[in-house]
């Protein structure tokens, strides 16, 4: 500020105006203050034009043109992580008399146990001796010792014992030859095997 524009002022409610800024000084008074017309800065100007057409756009695509309605945008979406999810066990479990007949087959029991390193060597040890989980070795059976009952608690799994549901994750081929892999270990008395726990199975009953 120069010296000739501290020599021309006057105030404005108590707000000093410069001399130069009389001319922007609007006539309308909101209780005791009044405005100066600046010119807005060019960016702002801009910005401001950029967002009226921009709304109009979008006006026009979303409500009147062929824009996805909020309801079509969360329906797409649903679909695409429905999509995303892993297979289904849409066959349900395996049948008694084709579980029952499986059992003792080498070949079944040889690819039942990649299914079995994959989903429960974690709990169950890689030999069937039992860690977090139990022996799944002996003949002592927590939830029934039968193919059709072990086929059973690994699809619908114990949750309250922290075992997850596998059958939405097996087929029913994989749920079968894993049924048939646990078969075959049966009294193999591998080392380290955890104590007994629940009732004996006898087969022959």
């Amino acid at each position: 500020m120069n010296n000739s524009d501290k020599n021309n002022t006057n105030t404005n409610g108590g707000v000093e105006i410069f001399s130069t800024e009389k001319a922007l000084l609007l006539d309308h008074n909101y209780d005791g203050i009044r405005e100066l017309d600046h010119v807005l800065p060019r960016w702002w100007v801009w910005l401001l034009y950029a967002t009226i057409v921009f709304s109009v756009w979008y006006s026009g695509y979303y409500m009147l043109g062929s824009g996805p309605t909020p309801e079509q945008e969360l329906a797409e979406e649903m679909t695409r992580i429905e999509a995303l999810k892993p297979p289904t066990n849409a066959g349900g479990l395996p049948e008694a008399a084709s579980l029952v007949s499986a059992l003792g087959d080498t070949s079944r029991a040889n690819h039942g146990r990649e299914v079995y390193l994959g989903k429960c060597v974690a709990c169950h040890g890689d030999h069937g001796q039992g860690t977090i989980g139990p022996n799944l070795t002996d003949e002592f059976w927590i939830h029934g010792g039968a193919p059709t009952d072990v086929a059973r608690i690994v699809a619908v799994g114990v949750p309250e014992k922290g075992m997850p549901p596998w059958g939405p994750l097996l087929s029913p081929d994989e749920l079968t030859d894993l049924v048939v892999f646990i078969d075959s270990i049966k009294g193999s008395n591998p080392a380290g095997a955890k104590a007994a726990q629940g009732e004996k199975y006898d087969a022959k009953n």
